[in-house]
C-alpha cells in the first residue's frame, strides 16, 4: 500500500491566500509563499496552489506566485485554476510547478487531458472534480466554474472518463462538506476511489486529525487536502501525522 499524503490547499485570489465556507465568504489567510514554506518546514508532501480569480490579470499574478513559490519550497506543488489549453499548463510547469490541475477546462474539452498527459506525462495531469449530491439522482455531480455551475455530469461516469483519458490522478472536493469541519464525504471519497485505479486526493470537511484516519480508512483515499484548519493553525501537520502512524496509518 502507498503511503498515505497530507496536502494542504491554497486558494490564491489577486496574490493572497482566501478561505471560505462552501465556496463563499471568503476571508484572507496570508501570503502564499509563506504559506508554502511554514507547510514544507512543517513536513507537508505535497501542495496545491487554486487561482480562483483566473482573470487575465489573476493569472499574471499567480505565474509570479508560482515563481516565487518554487523557490522557496523544496516539496511538488499542483497549480489549478483558468488553465484551458496546453501552452497554459506548460508555463505554469515553466514556472515551476510539478503538476497541473484542471476542472472546467477538463469538462469543456475531455481532449486537454490527453493533450495535457501526451506532452507533460499522465503523472502531471490533476484533474479537479467538485461534487455535490443531487437529490433527485440519488447521485453526485460535477460542478464547473468554481462550483457555481452543474454540468448534468455523474461524477462516477467522469472519473472513469478522466482516467480512461490519461489523468495521473484526482482532486475530489465535496462541495456539500467543503469548509464545514465536520468531516469529509466518505461515501463519495470510497465510490470515487472503487471507480478508478489512479490516486484520489479527498478534499472538503476536514476539521479534526480523526477525520483525516477516517477518510484514509472508509474513504480510501491515498492523499487528504485541507486549508481552514492548517491555515488557522487548528490542526498542525506534525501532530496530525504522529497521530496517524500511532493509529496505523503509512503516511509519507
Amino acid at each position: 500500500m502507498l503511503a498515505k499524503r497530507i496536502i494542504p490547499c491554497l486558494d490564491v485570489k489577486d496574490g493572497r491566500v482566501v478561505k471560505g465556507v462552501n465556496f463563499v465568504n471568503l476571508r484572507d489567510a496570508g501570503d502564499p509563499v509563506e504559506l508554502a514554506s511554514l507547510y514544507d518546514r512543517e513536513g507537508a508532501d505535497e501542495l496545491v496552489f487554486l487561482d480562483i480569480s483566473a482573470s487575465v490579470e489573476g493569472r499574471a499574478t499567480m505565474e509570479e506566485v508560482v515563481r516565487r513559490t518554487a523557490g522557496a519550497i523544496a516539496i511538488p506543488f499542483t497549480v489549478g485554476g483558468g488553465i484551458s489549453s496546453v501552452d497554459d499548463m506548460k508555463r505554469i510547469l515553466r514556472a515551476g510547478a510539478d503538476k497541473i490541475g484542471m476542472n472546467t477546462a477538463a469538462v469543456r474539452q475531455p481532449e486537454l487531458i490527453s493533450a495535457g498527459a501526451r506532452r507533460f506525462g499522465s503523472q502531471c495531469i490533476v484533474v479537479a472534480v467538485d461534487a455535490k449530491y443531487n437529490e433527485m439522482w440519488g447521485d453526485w455531480e460535477v460542478y464547473t466554474h468554481g462550483g457555481r455551475t452543474p454540468s448534468g455530469i455523474k461524477v462516477l461516469e467522469w472519473v472513469k472518463q478522466v482516467e480512461s483519458l490519461g489523468a495521473g490522478e484526482i482532486l475530489l472536493t465535496s462541495m456539500d462538506a467543503d469548509g464545514t469541519k465536520d468531516g469529509f464525504d466518505l461515501a463519495l471519497t470510497a465510490a470515487v476511489s472503487d471507480a478508478v485505479g489512479i490516486p484520489v486526493i479527498a478534499s472538503g470537511g476536514a476539521g479534526t486529525e480523526d477525520h483525516f484516519y477516517d477518510v484514509f480508512t472508509a474513504g480510501k483515499a491515498d492523499a487528504g487536502l485541507a486549508a481552514t484548519i492548517f491555515h488557522y493553525k487548528e490542526v498542525a501537520i506534525p501532530a496530525l501525522k504522529q497521530h496517524l502512524r500511532q493509529k496505523g496509518v503509512s503516511i509519507r
